[in-house]
């Protein structure tokens, strides 16, 4: 069901202010920086070897990103977890009377596709459904 801890997600202010702590005092790779405008943020992502973190950043003040650090602060948002065949595992954690906040996967960051239990069903904590896009087959 679950291959692996794809990423975990880190809510900050700004991505700019934030990322000399992961890449000059951690010493971690940027792997890339990107605005995902259909769920608000702007996200980079940095490699720290065997994981991937995520730090989010808010695009507008009304994003759930936004709400989060406005109710929260800064700091851990959610863990995505790797999977193949997102619709089937979808469909596997509800069985389990597990509430999602998607009810389908959705595009995220990478054009993965992702979906987001809710952490009311998941000991209060915020998962993330994985799926990365699947590479086109050039071999025709």
């Amino acid at each position: 069901m679950i291959e692996k801890v794809d990423h975990i997600g880190i809510a900050v202010k700004s991505i700019d202010q934030a990322l000399p702590l992961y890449t000059e005092t951690f010493g971690l790779k940027l792997l890339g920086i990107e605005a995902v405008e259909s769920q608000g943020v702007k996200v980079a992502f940095i490699s720290a070897n065997n994981v991937k973190l995520e730090l989010l950043e808010a695009l507008s003040g009304d994003s759930p990103v936004a709400k989060f650090i406005e109710k929260r602060g800064e700091g851990l948002h959610h863990i995505a977890w790797g999977v193949q065949g997102i619709e089937e595992r979808i469909a596997e954690i509800k069985s389990f009377g597990i509430k999602m906040i998607d009810e389908t996967a959705r595009t995220g960051a990478h054009q993965a596709s992702v979906a987001f239990l809710h952490p009311k069903s998941a000991a209060g904590v915020l998962y993330e459904l994985c799926e990365p896009k699947k590479e086109e087959d050039t071999n025709d």
